[in-house]
C-alpha cells in the first residue's frame, strides 16, 4: 500500500514538471515570435518611409522685384493640404478689414465642423469661438473645425466658401488653384501650384499687413490649454515670420515661408516634402541660396484683385497654354489625366447664417454684402488722348488762362454797339446811357481782345482765353474792383448758366478711386476712423474721374497743410490704406 502511494505521488511531481517544462517552452516561442514581428513591423515602417516620395515643387520669389530666384516645377499641379487654409483666412481678414465683422465676433459652432477630423481644438456643436481665437487655431494647430466655423459664418456652406475660394483665386491671378473645401483635408479635386501659392503668400501680406502678423503665432492659450504651432522654422531661422504648413498624404509634407532680412524680402514654397524634418531643411537651404540675389528695393506693384472676367479669361489662357490641367490619386500617388476639366461653376455668394455676436439685439442694420473695390493704390492711370474723329493727329493741349468773375449787380446792355471806354476807365463799366457803374465788376466788353474760335462762349467773358493773347493793359482791367472780398470759383454749364464748385483749401490727401461714390464715402470713413486725430478737421469730398469707358470716384480729404497731410498718409499706409499727397 505504501509503495503504490509513493509511485503514484512520483509520477505526478514528473507529470508536473514536464507540463511545466513545455509551458516553458510554449512562452519561450512565443516571445521570440513577437520580437521578429516587432522587428519586421519597424523594418517595413522604415522601408515605407523610405520608399515614400510624393511628388516634390518648390519656388522662391523676390517680394520686392517679383523675380522667380529659383524654382523645380512651380506649376505642376499638386495638392495645397493645409495651405488652404491661407485662402480661408484671406477671406476672413477681408471681412475684417471691411469691418463686417470683428475680432471678438462670436461665430457659432455647427455640428459639420465639431465632426472635421484632426487636427482640432475640440470644438462641440452648439458652442461658439471668437473670431481672433479662430484666426490662432488656423495658424498654429491648423485646426480643421475652426476652419469650417469660418467657411459657414462666411458664406453659410463650405461648399459655397470654397467656390468662393476660387473665384478669389482667379481674381488674384492664382489660374490653377481649385478648392473643395476650407480646411485642406483630402479632396482629389482640390489642387494648386508652388507659383499659386507664392503668389497667396504675397497678397496677404500686401492687403493685410495688420493681419498677417497672426501668421508669426507660435502658442496661444484656448479654454485653457496651451496650443502650440507646427511651423519650426518660427523662431529659428532669423527673419521668418511665418506662414503656413500643410500636410496629407498625396500631398506631402508643405511649406510657405516668408522670411525679412534687413531690405531683402522672399516667400518660399516647399511642396512635396518626405517629412517635417527633410521639408524644413529644403527651405532653408533655398532660402540661404537666394538671399543674397534679392533685391533691396521695393520696385514691383502690389498684388492687386483682377475683375472676374479678365481671371477667367487668364485661367483659360493658362489652361489651352500648358495642358493636362487635372490630377487623380492612384495608390497614395498623384496622376496627372490627360483631360481638360470644365470651368468651376461659381454660384453667386449667399448671406451668412451662422455667424452671430454677444449681443443680437444692438446689431446695426445689415448692409448688403460686397466684395471690397479692387485696389488701386490711390492712383488712376493716365488715359491716352482720343484723336478728334477724322482727324489723323492727337489733341493738343492748348495753354489757356481761366477768368474767374464775381457778379454783382449788372444791368443788361442795349443791342446797338457798345460805346467805347477810355483805358482810363480802369475797373469801370457802363450801363446803356454811357453813364459809368462803378458798383459793378465786369469788364467792358470794348476792352477785350476778340475770342479766337471755339474757346468760351465767344464773348470775352466768362469764357477761356489763350493766355498769350492777354495784353498787360487788359490783364488789369480784368482785376476785381473789390479786391478784398472772397471770389468764389464758378463755371459755364453748357446751357450757359453758372454753377458754383466747391472749393477745397490746404493739401490734398487721396485714399482711394472707387467704382461707386458709396464706396469712396465708406472709404472716407474708414480714413478717418483709422487717423481720427489727423483727419478729424479735415474736409473730406469724393471726386469723379474718367477711365476711359468707366467713371471712378476719388476719395480725398482737403483742408490740411503740407506736413499734416505727409503725417496722415503715413499712418493710413501703416493701417493698409493708399493714401498719396497732392498739392492744391
Amino acid at each position: 500500500m505504501l509503495h503504490t502511494t509513493l509511485a503514484s505521488s512520483r509520477a505526478m511531481r514528473v507529470g508536473a514538471f514536464g507540463l511545466a517544462a513545455i509551458v516553458a517552452v510554449v512562452f519561450t516561442i512565443d516571445q521570440a515570435n513577437a520580437r521578429r514581428a516587432r522587428h519586421h513591423h519597424r523594418h517595413h515602417q522604415q522601408q515605407e518611409r523610405h520608399s515614400y516620395n510624393p511628388p516634390f515643387a518648390s519656388i522662391v520669389v523676390d517680394a520686392n522685384s517679383g523675380a522667380t530666384l529659383s524654382s523645380t516645377n512651380p506649376d505642376s499641379l499638386r495638392h495645397p493640404a493645409s495651405l488652404t487654409k491661407m485662402m480661408t483666412l484671406y477671406m476672413l481678414f477681408e471681412r475684417l478689414d471691411s469691418g463686417k465683422i470683428g475680432l471678438d465676433t462670436e461665430m457659432r459652432v455647427s455640428a459639420r465642423a465639431a465632426s472635421q477630423d484632426p487636427t482640432k481644438l475640440g470644438l462641440q456643436q452648439g458652442q461658439t469661438i471668437r473670431v481672433e481665437d479662430a484666426i490662432k487655431g488656423l495658424v498654429t494647430k491648423s485646426a480643421n473645425d475652426a476652419a469650417v466655423v469660418i467657411s459657414e459664418a462666411i458664406a453659410g456652406d463650405e461648399d459655397d466658401f470654397a467656390r468662393m475660394m476660387t473665384r478669389k483665386a482667379r481674381a488674384l491671378g492664382m489660374t490653377r488653384t481649385v478648392y473643395r473645401n476650407a480646411s485642406g483635408l483630402p479632396d482629389d479635386d482640390q489642387i494648386t501650384t508652388a507659383r499659386d501659392q507664392a503668389t497667396l503668400g504675397r497678397a496677404l501680406q500686401d492687403r493685410f499687413p495688420r493681419y498677417y502678423r497672426y501668421f508669426a503665432t507660435t502658442s496661444f492659450t484656448f479654454r485653457g490649454r496651451t496650443i502650440r504651432g507646427h511651423n519650426h522654422l518660427l523662431g529659428s531661422v532669423d527673419g521668418v515670420d511665418g506662414i503656413k504648413t500643410g500636410y496629407i498624404r498625396a500631398s506631402g509634407f508643405n511649406l510657405v515661408t516668408n522670411l525679412r532680412r534687413g531690405n531683402r524680402h522672399l516667400v518660399g514654397v516647399v511642396l512635396g516634402g518626405r517629412s517635417g524634418g527633410s521639408r524644413d531643411a529644403t527651405m532653408r537651404q533655398l532660402l540661404a541660396q537666394n538671399l543674397e540675389m534679392a533685391s533691396t528695393r521695393r520696385t514691383v506693384a502690389a498684388i492687386a484683385e483682377s475683375s472676374m472676367a479678365e481671371a477667367n479669361a487668364k485661367a483659360a489662357e493658362d489652361q489651352a497654354r500648358s495642358r493636362p490641367t487635372s490630377v487623380t490619386q492612384v495608390d497614395g500617388a498623384v496622376q496627372v489625366a490627360s483631360n481638360v476639366p470644365e470651368p468651376v461653376t461659381l454660384p453667386p455668394e449667399r448671406p451668412a447664417r451662422s455667424l452671430i455676436t454677444a449681443s443680437n439685439a444692438a446689431l446695426p442694420p445689415k448692409r448688403p454684402v460686397s466684395e471690397p473695390a479692387v485696389l488701386t493704390s490711390g492712383v488712376i492711370k493716365t488715359q491716352p488722348i482720343d484723336a478728334v474723329p477724322g482727324a489723323t493727329e492727337p489733341m493738343k493741349p492748348v495753354r489757356v488762362k481761366t477768368v474767374q468773375v464775381k457778379a454783382k449787380s449788372v444791368r443788361l446792355a442795349s443791342a446797338g454797339p457798345a460805346p467805347s471806354v477810355s483805358p482810363a476807365a480802369g475797373n469801370a463799366t457802363t450801363d446803356h446811357d454811357g453813364a459809368p457803374e462803378t458798383s459793378g465788376s465786369v469788364v467792358a466788353r470794348a476792352n477785350m481782345p476778340p475770342q479766337p474760335a471755339n474757346f468760351g462762349n465767344g464773348q470775352g467773358i466768362l469764357g477761356v482765353l489763350p493766355a498769350s493773347s492777354l495784353s498787360s493793359s487788359t490783364k488789369q482791367a480784368m482785376a476785381h474792383a473789390d479786391s478784398g472780398a472772397e471770389v468764389q470759383p464758378r463755371t459755364v454749364q453748357k446751357n450757359g448758366a453758372l454753377k458754383p464748385v466747391a472749393s477745397h483749401s490746404g493739401w490734398i490727401i487721396q485714399v482711394g478711386a472707387l467704382e461707386t461714390e458709396s464706396q469712396a464715402r465708406e472709404r472716407l470713413d474708414t480714413a478717418r476712423g483709422r487717423a481720427p486725430k489727423m483727419l478729424g478737421k479735415a474736409d473730406p469730398f469724393t471726386e469723379s474721374v474718367g477711365k476711359g469707358n468707366k467713371k471712378l470716384y476719388r476719395a480725398r480729404f482737403a483742408g490740411l497743410d503740407r506736413d499734416e497731410a505727409e503725417a496722415a498718409c503715413r499712418t493710413l499706409k501703416r493701417s493698409d490704406i493708399s493714401c498719396i499727397t497732392i498739392k492744391n
